[in-house]
């Protein structure tokens, strides 16, 4: 709170009134943000997988189950895919809409961080959220990705289908986590490879 204060009075100082008071606004609105929702509150365990060897991560990725939200709401075949370009990691993710059989595709960028399990991904401007890599196959053939907030979770894979045996580790995992996996949407995929094993 005290940096709030400080960037608050310096504002002040610096700015007209007007603008200085939403932007003071904005200032304490983000640090309550951060205070109620930021990690650690909720008694989910987010650390990432200890280390990540992003070239082996790069390629296509089946979305199996998924946390709802609404950019993906109604969405089935849904697939990202991440490939290493020379300003950083574009991610491409797509699926169909259920209603109109149409594929939808949205274009986005990721940059790696200190932690070797988490990006942070942009669909948009320079907006970014975390995506945290919580728990990885030792062939990276799944994994389970998460970000800074309880509502996100997804499993992926790198066929259309895991076998029931991996499924259920992974769930396991995410429960041992404090993930509430009732929650989780299964995504209709279709049948073109074999499960993972």
């Amino acid at each position: 709170m005290r940096e709030v204060l400080i960037a608050a009075q310096y504002l002040l100082e610096r700015t007209p009134k007007r603008c200085a008071l939403m932007l003071i606004l904005l200032l304490v609105s983000l640090f309550l943000a951060g205070a109620v929702f930021g990690p650690g509150t909720d008694g989910v365990d987010r650390r990432t997988v200890p280390a990540l060897d992003l070239d082996r991560y790069m390629g296509e990725w089946y979305e199996i189950a998924r946390f709802d939200h609404p950019f993906e709401r109604g969405m089935t075949a849904v697939r990202a895919r991440y490939m290493r370009r020379p300003e950083g990691i574009e991610v491409v993710n797509s699926g169909l809409r259920a209603a109109s059989g149409r594929r939808k595709e949205v274009r986005g960028k990721a940059c790696t961080t200190s932690d070797p399990g988490r990006l942070r991904v942009s669909f948009f401007w320079f907006f970014y959220s975390d995506y945290d890599v919580l728990e990885l196959g030792e062939e990276y053939d799944w994994a389970l990705v998460g970000g800074s907030s309880p509502k996100r979770l997804w499993i992926l894979s790198r066929t259309p289908r895991l076998s029931a045996p991996t499924l259920d580790r992974i769930l396991q995992l995410a429960a041992r986590r404090g993930d509430d996996t009732e929650q989780l949407i299964f995504v209709e995929q279709p049948a073109e490879e074999h499960a993972v094993r």
